[in-house]
């Protein structure tokens, strides 16, 4: 019974992704998150290799199309991640330059790590299987520590939960939450490989939904609430990091210190000079007030 679930499942997962990719381009969200599409487009293209080989091939030629193409898949999962944080950084250049950067070194760290549980692994199982479970369990976690931040700091930022980048970002959350879970729980031998995959195939199936709907909706702009300072004040911190004070920048900043002191110095040494040189006014001569009073500007500006 689950296997005929999971198939109808899985053939299901084509008709939503080709829904979700026309809503994308009608709706011309495609622009904004053209990772995104293509991620949707290759899990169509999956679907059309898998299919037939998963029915009619033998089980090798599956088995190395099928983790070949977890593979592609997982590398985009990771671009997906980092398109949504620019799209919610997308007014903080700063910001979004350091989230970059971060992704760089997090993808060189999974590359890392990937290579060497694949290098120690036994040899009966296959390096390839170890090194994309590895890669998967890096970018399912990265997907929910991305759904917790935007929960946790969406008012700071500005971001609405009604942003197409909110919910790609937890659809990929729901969904990454789910197989971590599952994978938990298979590897503590609690459910079965048919229970684990038919949560998968739910999961995914939920994702889709939720990325139709949020496609669907209309689109929601910033928040610019007070709130908004909070993430204002980090990007020109990290603005006045990127810009410190050179070592030659001292020197006229000396030089002017200097000059200052020394006309200090001459203006009060030059001072009592002029004063013995001028005469005393008489005492029969008017005295002129110290100031004249300034006319008051008509407006403010």
């Amino acid at each position: 019974m689950n296997a005929k679930i999971q198939l109808a499942l899985w053939i299901s997962h084509p008709v939503l992704e080709l829904l979700l990719a026309s809503v994308l381009i009608w709706r011309k969200l495609h622009r904004r998150f053209p990772i995104f599409l293509t991620y949707i487009v290759f899990q169509i293209a999956d679907f059309a290799l898998l299919f037939p080989i998963h029915q009619y091939a033998g089980y090798a030629l599956y088995f190395y199309t099928y983790w070949i193409d977890a593979a592609i898949t997982l590398a985009l999962a990771f671009l997906v991640i980092h398109e949504v944080f620019l799209d919610v950084f997308r007014a903080y250049h700063t910001l979004r330059d350091l989230g970059t950067v971060l992704f760089k070194w997090a993808g060189l760290v999974m590359i890392f790590v990937a290579i060497v549980v694949a290098a120690s692994s036994p040899p009966e199982q296959s390096p390839l299987v170890h090194a994309v479970v590895t890669g998967q369990r890096c970018v399912r976690v990265i997907q929910c520590g991305l759904v917790l931040f935007l929960l946790v700091f969406s008012r700071y930022l500005g971001v609405s939960w009604k942003q197409p980048s909110f919910g790609i970002a937890l659809g990929l959350g729901g969904f990454a939450s789910v197989e971590l879970a599952g994978n938990a729980l298979y590897s503590g031998e609690q459910i079965g490989s048919a229970t684990w995959d038919l949560l998968n195939a739910c999961s995914f199936s939920w994702a889709l939904l939720i990325w139709i709907c949020y496609a669907l909706a209309k689109v929601a702009t910033k928040d610019a609430s007070s709130t908004l300072l909070m993430s204002q004040r980090w990007e020109q911190s990290l603005g006045d990091l990127r810009r410190p004070v050179s070592a030659d920048s001292l020197i006229p900043m000396f030089e002017g210190m200097v000059d200052r002191a020394f006309s200090r110095s001459s203006a009060e040494e030059v001072g009592p000079v002029l004063a013995k040189k001028i005469p005393p006014k008489p005492a029969s001569a008017p005295s002129l007030p110290r100031s004249m009073p300034l006319p008051r500007a008509a407006s403010h500006k």
